[in-house]
């Protein structure tokens, strides 16, 4: 029987006999083996498929655990600021838990996907003019004179949770990768992931740290600028934020694992959508595959150790952005209705 990462880590979690278990089954996601990009490089490479988790990306490992403890707290309700999978999964826990939700919006800049999917769970969503760090800051308001729950990443609970992907990936391979490639944004997921490689080592489930390698696009990268940006831009929304709330501890979980920051172009986010898409079947969300653009790019310099296990994170399904992908996709060939018409396009 399926459950959920509350059920499944409790012992690793801050919990107690009064946290509510709730539960969409999330967490327990594929680590699929990349076979064929692995050919190029003679590098043993897995991908984990977060797009797998019940709204379709990683942010169900911390929300379930945040929403949890609002509960438990006795929350009138929580809010959030989000590009898009925050407030589909904060949407989809509140509704669970028989709660109110609301989410703030940067007006323009959510795909479609996600955004229907936190109107389709019953949240209250905000548009504002601005970017998603001024999102963040009404959000903070919102939480501070309304009585409600912040569940950003910047409560403690969400990231604490976000562990559970590494913990999984140990149990798994039955030890830490050498390293693991994963998307930054606002900057929290990948220190929860040096936090639970940690602990894994620490406690004697695994014997290493590996080699943390955190991604942003070209035109939303403060982390690799070492300075905010002001007016992110690109087409990877997950990831459009040019001034990250846990950038402190991004930075720490890549200086204690020898790792680094590093951008790729929208258009070689594109080109790794594609690769993922049409060479091993699986089809991830723009941010996910800035992971793959970036595992290409270092490949192509040489810096892939034959040999070597690594993990790129997939956070996001594709269809969280069914757009983007139609940038480079073919249109479909319409033909008659007859036989004839369709043998001859299919024999091209």
């Amino acid at each position: 029987m399926l459950t959920g990462i509350i059920q499944k880590y409790g012992e690793f979690l801050p919990i107690s006999s009064g946290t509510p278990r709730l539960s969409l089954c999330e967490g327990s996601t594929p680590l699929v083996r990349l076979r064929r990009l692995g050919e190029e490089t003679g590098a043993e490479i897995y991908a984990k498929i977060e797009g797998a988790n019940p709204t379709g990306s990683f942010k169900d490992r911390g929300m379930v655990l945040a929403v949890a403890k609002a509960l438990e707290e006795g929350t009138k309700g929580v809010v959030c600021a989000s590009t898009g999978n925050t407030s589909a999964s904060a949407a989809a826990y509140a509704a669970a838990a028989g709660i109110r939700c609301a989410v703030l919006l940067p007006k323009g800049k959510v795909a479609l996907g996600k955004l229907s999917q936190a109107l389709a769970f019953g949240a209250k969503a905000v548009c504002i003019e601005g970017n998603f760090d001024a999102a963040l800051q009404f959000a903070r308001q919102a939480a501070a004179e309304l009585g409600v729950t912040l569940v950003n990443s910047v409560n403690p609970y969400r990231l604490w949770g976000q562990r559970s992907s590494a913990w999984e990936i140990c149990d798994d391979l039955s030890d830490a990768p050498d390293w693991l490639i994963i998307p930054v944004g606002n900057a929290g997921n990948i220190s929860a992931y040096c936090a639970g490689f940690e602990f894994y080592k620490e406690t004697g489930r695994s014997t290493r740290l590996p080699r943390l390698i955190g991604v942003q696009a070209e035109g939303a990268a403060p982390m690799v600028r070492g300075a905010p940006v002001s007016f992110p831009e690109t087409l990877a929304t997950a990831i459009r934020i040019g001034n990250p709330v846990s950038a402190d501890k991004a930075r720490r979980a890549v200086e204690l694992t020898n790792g680094q920051f590093m951008a790729v172009t929208d258009q070689e986010i594109l080109d790794a959508q594609r690769k993922l898409a049409c060479l091993e079947g699986i089809f991830a969300e723009p941010a996910s595959c800035a992971t793959a653009a970036a595992f290409l790019k270092l490949a192509g310099l040489g810096k892939m150790q034959k040999g070597s296990r690594g993990v790129l994170v997939l956070t996001g399904n594709g269809l969280k952005d069914p757009e983007a992908p139609m940038h480079y996709l073919p249109e479909p060939v319409c033909v008659p209705g007859s036989w004839d018409a369709i043998r001859e396009v299919l024999s091209r």
